[in-house]
């Protein structure tokens, strides 16, 4: 009488060929959805940062510049002088650390300008560089909107 308790080679051989085919494509997706994650908070971090430009020069009746500090970086400084040029020193917490991806400032001149109103004085586009497809990797940013956006073809579709 065959002893029917227990697991074969054949077996266990399979099963483990089958998870580690599992593992090696959930791997890359996680890969790939952890990149798209990191550029969508990069995005995010610095529409927040905007918004919050835009609310201080509303509430404290100053002019505020975001001012790009290399590729991965950028500053946020109060005009408290109020003498209308971009020559004070940068906010607590400005300049941001290094971001993981390049952010292209592809607006019409730096800095980035929030009148006493909250008004944009310069118009365009930032993006992030990268090789993901997230859902947000663009600020399309105009006078009185800043919206994120996805890039297509070059161009920021705001969503």
């Amino acid at each position: 009488m065959a002893n029917t308790r227990g697991v074969t080679l054949t077996e266990l051989i399979i099963v483990i060929a089958i998870v580690g085919i599992l593992v090696v494509a959930l791997g890359f997706s996680f890969q790939d959805w952890i990149g798209k994650y990191k550029v969508e908070a990069q995005t995010k971090q610095i529409y927040s940062d905007l918004m919050n430009a835009r609310a201080r020069a509303m509430q404290f009746n100053r002019i505020y510049y975001v001012q790009s500090v290399g590729a991965r970086s950028y500053s946020l400084i109060e005009d408290a002088n109020d003498n209308s040029v971009n020559d004070d020193a940068a906010i607590a917490g400005f300049p941001k650390p290094n971001f993981e991806y390049d952010i292209t400032w592809g607006v019409v001149a730096m800095p980035i300008t929030f009148d006493k109103r909250g008004n944009i004085t310069n118009t365009g586009t930032i993006s992030i560089a990268s090789t993901f497809s997230p859902d947000y990797d663009c600020i399309f940013i105009e006078q009185t909107r800043i919206n994120m956006g996805q890039l297509s073809g070059g161009n920021c579709v705001a969503k």
